[in-house]
């Protein structure tokens, strides 16, 4: 006992961490073999991390009118002739620097499409939980709702919703809260994609011992279903986030581009672009190009990394 006592020390010591665990893992020699994976985390972190320090790095603010001249406006990149100094990415429509007004959007996007997943993920997760364990007419209702949901595109669902909710509360109260009508009809829009799957796994893990076991030692539904279920579904529910973001981000990018999305005192990607296509035949073509590169790159290294996930966590698709 003592010798034992003086090595448990020794061996936590000892012990690696957990994301050393998983640098040396599966998951970790997976990534480190694929070189899709790596640079598209890269470009992802790259582009986060230029989002976030937005106020940093950012020469001017898009959101102070003093910041703004009206006069600069459609200015062209530097590598074109005619390019104002100080404005390297050129100007949109109104004036505005067309970096800082990309830093500030991107940020603004990515925060809508992850509060929206999360927004997803908890309806998703708690109905598929309650309708994979309880079974019977409670799994056929909620079922039923999702297939009635699911009829309806996520995009059909949002214009109708913030098309209504313009005509109740006006334009100036819509633009002011844009962000959460945003990210609530985007995320009640698309729960049924984790209530499915989640009530699959819910549905195949039930049946197995170990619940069978804590039943036994007299635990309640909520605490199974949260406690020992719901930690065996999290595979399907990474990867399906991983996708889920990168739709929500452009669900943001084409309700904003048909004017129902973020106002364009508070510039996101999808506002961007639409402020800029009606003047693209003009010949201010920077101000939809430049955006839209920045938005198919976010989305596209978003869904590489989704790929990557998949194939990583499914052991009929993983290879090592």
């Amino acid at each position: 006992m003592t010798d034992q006592s003086a090595e448990n020390p020794v061996l936590i010591a000892r012990r690696p961490s957990r994301l050393k665990e998983i640098w040396q893992g599966n998951i970790g020699y997976s990534f480190r073999r694929n070189p899709v994976a790596i640079v598209s985390l890269a470009v992802f972190v790259i582009i986060t991390a230029l989002a976030l320090l937005a106020p940093v790095l950012a020469p001017f603010d898009p959101y102070d009118p003093a910041s703004i001249d009206i006069m600069n406006s459609e200015y062209p990149p530097a590598w074109v002739d005619g390019s104002l100094p100080g404005f390297w990415l050129g100007t949109d429509d109104q004036g505005r620097d067309l970096w800082s007004t990309i830093l500030y959007g991107t940020r603004l996007s990515l925060m809508i499409g992850l509060c929206a997943v999360v927004v997803q993920a908890f309806l998703g997760i708690s109905i598929g939980l309650i309708s994979g364990y309880v079974g019977g007419r409670t799994d056929s209702i909620l079922m039923r709702l999702a297939d009635i949901q699911l009829s309806f595109s996520t995009l059909m669902v949002a214009i109708i919703f913030l098309a209504l909710t313009q005509a109740l509360f006006g334009s100036e109260v819509f633009a002011q809260y844009a962000v959460f009508f945003l990210i609530a009809v985007i995320g009640v829009a698309e729960w049924p994609q984790y209530a499915r799957t989640v009530r699959a796994t819910v549905l195949a893990e039930k049946k197995k011992e170990y619940v069978d076991s804590v039943r036994v030692l007299g635990f309640g539904p909520g605490r199974i279903m949260v406690r020992h279920i719901l930690p065996n579904s999290l595979s399907p529910i990474f990867v399906i986030s991983t996708v889920q973001v990168a739709n929500a981000i452009i669900s943001e990018a084409s309700l904003s581009f048909l004017g129902l999305g973020m106002p364009p005192s508070q510039p996101s990607l999808g506002s961007l672009i639409s402020a800029g296509f009606d003047y693209i035949l003009s010949g201010s073509w920077w101000i939809t190009v430049i955006p839209g590169v920045v938005l198919v790159v976010l989305v596209l290294v978003i869904n590489l990394l989704g790929d990557w996930v998949r194939d990583v966590l499914n052991p009929k698709l993983y290879k090592g």
